[in-house]
């Protein structure tokens, strides 16, 4: 092959690969766009669908059923992972991002509990299990997506991408009820306001759609594919042969999860309802502290490329146990500077936890069985420990008056994902695409 061709041919993997990160980013920017709408829309929800005197049991039921949704993510994650290894990466990717983007704009169209009573939380309800039931399958087969596209080499700083994605999400699912809390009158954002946030994820998901029908599917599959050894029964497999990995998997994302959803989810109504921050001094940092990862994230992804993934990761849950005291202290002080500066000590140790995370846990396991085990993996622990993070917090900062205890929680959960993570195999170095284990020249091919 000539130097030209070879050029060609590195071009046009590129542009392969740009569009694979941009289609896998993008389904989940738009399910953090919808957890970040549900954040800061919580007690507009509360208050159309779950009526009450007291405003805190509104607080409280919008988040319940925030949790009773993550519920379904096992069994989303048990249907569309081993579907993911017998049918293809991509195929059930469009589904995930068309099942998620579509719920969420139908709640932006759902009548409230005034108007048909009872049968408003039923279908608000419904359209939150549709949705977690489909994010069963989408962060894990966006993350066995870019893996299995990304060079062995740079895999860490490719994987980054999707959690840039999320953050990006999540910006955005902030940024807009925050535009609209603070433009429109207080009777407008409850009357009609809260709606916009939630039917703005239409557009989103039609684009993630259009860029997922296009895109092939991974190498990796493809290879399984031709040499006819796609996983028969993915799920089985699973189960005898890499059991304990996915235990570690699961372990490692206890903290990844009640990190995830207490600064990224929790936090605005922690600032408002329980510190009583005004609006702005809430809104501001929040928003500030997601610029923060956004800059640090590649960066992370790209060192941990170069150091390992261990190194980064115990980095992050030593952070996590040292920082949130000093966080929370800064942050129970009320004013928009010191509330970033805690947020921002919060984000140090949790950007080091998502930043390597796509290059990393995919990499756990072999391609016949991948998106199952991640899936599986991952959604098990998050219905357990992430949706259920508001809740958690929110139940025993209201029963106890102990406004530190979401740092303690942090902190726990660090002590916790220590372990698996010290048991984790360093996977910076192992090849995807031919489940080789890793040798020299893997690492410098």
């Amino acid at each position: 092959m000539t130097s030209q061709e070879r050029t060609g041919t590195s071009l046009e993997e590129r542009s392969l690969l740009r569009r694979a990160i941009a289609a896998a980013a993008v389904g989940n920017c738009t399910e953090w766009y919808d957890f970040g709408v549900y954040a800061y829309v919580a007690s507009y929800v509360g208050a159309k669908f779950f009526p009450s005197d007291d405003p805190a049991v509104q607080t409280l039921s919008a988040f319940g059923v925030f949790a009773i949704s993550f519920l379904l993510r096992p069994l989303g994650s048990f249907f569309f992972g081993p579907l993911g290894d017998r049918i293809g990466r991509q195929k059930v990717l469009a589904v995930t991002i068309l099942l998620m983007a579509g719920s969420t704009f139908v709640i932006g169209l759902l009548p409230e509990y005034g108007k048909i009573g009872v049968a408003a939380p039923v279908l608000f309800l419904l359209c939150r299990m549709v949705q977690g039931f489909s994010t069963g399958g989408e962060y894990g087969g966006a993350a066995t997506y870019i893996a299995e596209f990304a060079p062995t080499r740079h895999r860490g700083f490719y994987g980054s991408f999707l959690e840039f994605g999320t953050l990006v999400g999540f910006a955005l699912g902030a940024s807009v009820p925050t535009v609209l809390i603070l433009t429109l009158p207080d009777q407008a954002m409850t009357d009609w306001g809260w709606r916009i946030p939630f039917l703005v994820a239409g557009p989103l998901g039609a684009i993630g759609l259009y860029l997922r029908r296009k895109l092939e599917d991974t190498p990796a599959f493809k290879n399984l594919e031709a040499t006819h050894n796609v996983a028969k029964s993915p799920l089985k497999t699973l189960v005898q042969q890499q059991w304990r990995q996915l235990l570690i998997l699961m372990g490692i994302v206890i903290v990844i999860n009640i990190a995830n959803y207490t600064i990224l989810t929790y936090m605005e109504t922690y600032l408002q309802q329980t510190l009583h921050i005004p609006k702005t001094t809430a809104l501001l940092p929040l928003i500030g502290v997601i610029v923060i990862m956004l800059v640090l994230i590649t960066p992370v992804g790209a060192l941990s490329d170069r150091i390992g993934r261990k190194p980064v990761f115990i980095s992050a849950c030593v952070c996590l146990i040292v920082l949130p005291i000093p966080a929370f202290m800064l942050i129970a002080q009320g004013h928009t500077i010191t509330t970033l500066l805690g947020l921002a000590l919060l984000g140090i140790g949790h950007v080091q936890l998502i930043g390597p995370l796509a290059a990393t846990l995919p990499a756990l396991f072999p391609t016949k069985v991948r998106y199952a085990a991640f899936c599986i993996g991952y959604n098990i622990s998050t219905s357990l420990f992430g949706g259920t993070a508001p809740l958690v917090n929110e139940s025993v900062v209201q029963s106890t008056g102990n406004s530190f205890f979401p740092a303690y929680y942090v902190m726990g959960a660090a002590v916790i994902s220590l372990i698996p993570v010290l048991l984790m195999k360093e996977t910076a170095r192992r090849p995807l695409s031919d489940d080789m284990p890793p040798t020299t020249s893997a690492s410098t091919a």
